[in-house]
């Protein structure tokens, strides 16, 4: 595909001009970071796995009729995505103790929370993306409480859902991070959900052995990156067992010359 005026990088995606008006092209890359980018690398076939993981994820959550920004996967590692208004909020939905909410509270990582936990960061990078409540919400004007009702139910919706899903894999859903966007209708704004949802911001163990499936490996020098995404991916039926990433490539290249 032709590279259209980029519009904006992250840590892990570039967002090019869509091809239609209020449509964007969503790039995944293989770069790695961790602790707000002060530990930086690469995951050779990251962007193409969490391409493949995030669309089927994405469609599912479609088809039980939580709205998002998806439109269709373009080619290995770019989708076609709706353009939203982001709303600077990073929603952390927590299963288990794990991570910085082990730290802050003292709660042994592992232990099974005994109710599902939303947590609100302030998306900020300069600012380490701050923890964030309600009260913070609504006195500087970032959401409104209609609009955070909708996104608290969404998310509650969503992790039922993918918790049903991995456990049918296999795989235990410790915590993930959702965003969430605007889309506008005349005068009306509706939330929608966007970004991507893919091993890089959930924390997903094997339910049998505890391994770590997902970014954690690169975030504590745990090594097998590659292989904990593609076996992810293997799982989930994207990946036929004893391929890798490279195999999502030649898929693509085929359908493109059908």
């Amino acid at each position: 595909m032709n590279r259209r005026r980029q519009i904006y990088e992250g840590k892990a995606k570039i967002l090019y001009e869509g091809p239609e008006p209020g449509t964007l092209i969503q790039y995944f890359k293989d770069d790695a970071t961790a602790f707000n980018a002060q530990k930086k690398g690469t995951i050779n076939g990251k962007g193409v796995i969490n391409n493949r993981i995030s669309e089927h994820v994405f469609t599912l959550l479609g088809n039980i009729g939580i709205p998002t920004h998806f439109i269709k996967r373009l080619n290995m590692r770019e989708q076609l995505v709706r353009q939203v208004e982001i709303v600077p909020i990073e929603v952390v939905v927590r299963n288990v103790a794990a991570g910085s909410l082990s730290k802050r509270l003292g709660v042994e990582e592992g232990t099974q929370l005994s109710r599902t936990i939303l947590e609100y960061y302030y998306k900020d990078d300069a600012l380490g993306d701050p923890l964030i409540t309600d009260e913070h919400i609504a006195c500087f004007g970032w959401a409104s409480q209609e609009e955070m009702h909708d996104i608290a139910d969404m998310a509650i919706r969503i992790n039922d859902f993918m918790s049903g899903l991995f456990a049918a894999i296999g795989i235990r859903l410790v915590d993930f991070k959702l965003e969430f966007g605007r889309v506008w209708e005349n005068d009306f704004a509706r939330i929608i959900l966007a970004d991507e949802i893919s091993p890089d911001g959930c924390r997903l163990w094997d339910m049998a052995s505890g391994e770590k499936l997902d970014k954690d490996r690169f975030r504590r020098d745990l090594g097998g990156e590659v292989e904990a995404y593609q076996e992810v991916a293997r799982r989930l039926g994207l990946l036929p067992d004893g391929a890798d990433s490279a195999v999502l490539d030649l898929e693509t290249h085929r359908k493109k010359l059908r």
